[in-house]
Formats: C-alpha cells, structure tokens, sequence
C-alpha cells in the first residue's frame, strides 16, 4: 500500500497529534500520505480515489464522516479508536504502532458492512429526488426543533404499514443496530447481514414495535403533519423537511470495507462494547 489518506477528529487534540505522527512515520517508508480533518469529508473525496487505504482516528462518528468520504469507491476504511464505543474501529491508541506495519504488509482481511440508499422527495414523488444518500448507520426522520410528535406515513414495498405518530422513526443497518437504533427499543443485528431494522421513537397510540426487513424491502416515509421535521443521514448530515415531504429507503448494491486484522468475537464481545469497555 503506496497511498494513504488519514482523517482525523479535528477536536480531539491527541486525533491530531497521533495523525502527524503517522504521517511521519508512513512518509519514511516511502508511502504518498494526506490528511484531512473528518469534517472536510466533502473535501477529501478527490483524494480518496487514489488511496489505497484510509485511515481514520477518533471513534465510530469519525469512521461514518470517512465512509461519506469514500463512497462510492471500494477504498478500504481502517478505525484507530479514540472514543467510548469503538464498534467499527480496529486499534486502539496504544496498539497502532505495532499492528499497523502487519496490516500495511496485506496480512489483514476484508470486512465488508451494508448500506442503505436514501433519496429524498421535497415534495413527494411527483418530482425527480434531490438528493441521496448512502448510510453505513441509519437513516432517521425525526421532529425539529419544536416538541411535538410528527405523522409520518410508511408503505413497505408498496404496501401500507401505519401512520406514525410518533418523534421520529429510524432505519437502521445491521451495523447501526447497536447504535440510535438499540436505544429507541430494536434489536441487535449480527454485523455480516443484509437484513435491517424499522424502528419507531417513543410512538404515541399508533405502532411501537420494531421490525426486521429483508435486503429486498423498499420502505417509503411520507411526512404527513405540519410540525418541521428533520433528515438525518448517519447523525452528520441533516436537512429540514416540510409536510409532503417523502424519503425511499433500500439496501444498497454499494458496501463499505473495513481493513482489519483483529478477529474478535461479535458475541463475545458485544456487552463490553456496549457498555464502553474494550
């Protein structure tokens, strides 16, 4: 591996102390380095291209801003964890130096993680979408800034399922399982599946159960109420939403990897990870 980009959590001071320190030492092997702060994912996508592989320091927010970044190349993403959780990282502070040569010398292996495609009709399907989006998380509608519940009328593939009256609902991946998902009451997916969750937030006489759908599903939500809502990609990226509003959501036919050389136990280790302990 010739190339590499590093992205960093631009306010943890040790992100971008540990960066330049890794940019020196990966400079005097001879190998093209860049840097940039996670937050500039946006800036940092033409480098991306060329990169064999990029590194990320911080924690999972940092690795979801680096997977905005690549997409939709199949540059591999390797996490140095600096935060509480570490679900998607690979290394912890003390032990990058020491494992890094052996990944960079192709000893590690592929972790492939599902995607969900989000396009988002302003004003409902009668128009082409304006945006979309990919999310190795979840994508969440939810209220704005005033506290009332929001309608939100949902179809899975078609076919109505309910209307929400609820804060929000949540779409999540197997891989955002474990994140905003799990708190709102879903279950926890195995990170190798395609499969992903619906998951209401705090519903109020309408639905509030969650729900596991097949790769194959397409699930539909049509804002209904006059409350401001919001779009959220990921926890990063958010845009307002007016009633009429509509979002499609799939599985993607993209996928992000993951660069690791850890083998641990999902299993094993998912109740220490949940409660922050390594």
């Amino acid at each position: 591996m010739k190339r590499i980009g590093i992205l960093y959590h631009p306010m943890k001071e040790e992100a971008g102390a540990l960066a330049k320190k890794l940019e020196g030492f990966l400079s005097g092997q001879g190998r093209s380095v860049w840097l940039f702060s996670a937050w500039e994912w946006e800036k940092a996508r033409e480098r991306v291209k060329d990169a064999d592989l990029v590194l990320s320091i911080g924690g999972d927010g940092t690795i979801l801003r680096a997977a905005q970044a690549v997409l939709p190349s199949l540059t591999p993403i390797t996490g140095i964890n600096l935060g509480k959780l570490g679900f998607m990282t690979e290394f912890n502070v003390d032990e990058v130096m020491d494992k890094l040569p052996t990944l960079l010398a192709g000893d590690g292996y592929i972790d492939e993680r599902a995607l969900l495609e989000a396009e988002l009709y302003p004003t409902g399907e009668e128009q082409k979408p304006s945006h979309k989006f990919y999310a190795l998380n979840d994508v969440v509608v939810a209220r704005g800034a005033i506290a009332r519940m929001i309608y939100i009328d949902t179809s899975i593939d078609g076919e109505p399922l309910t209307t929400y009256k609820a804060d929000g609902v949540i779409v999540a991946t197997a891989t955002g399982s474990t994140g905003y998902a799990l708190a709102a009451g879903g279950p926890v997916l195995h990170p190798q599946t395609k499969d992903f969750v619906l998951v209401p937030i705090l519903s109020h006489l309408s639905s509030g159960y969650a729900m596991v759908l097949p790769s194959s599903a397409v699930v539909k939500l049509k804002l209904s109420a006059v409350n401001p809502a919001t779009l959220s990609i990921d926890g990063h990226i958010n845009l307002p939403l007016s009633s009429g509003a509509t979002i499609l959501v799939r599985h993607s036919t993209n996928t992000v990897r993951f660069l690791r050389i850890n083998k641990p136990s999902f299993y094993g280790s998912l109740e220490q990870r949940l409660k922050g302990k390594h």
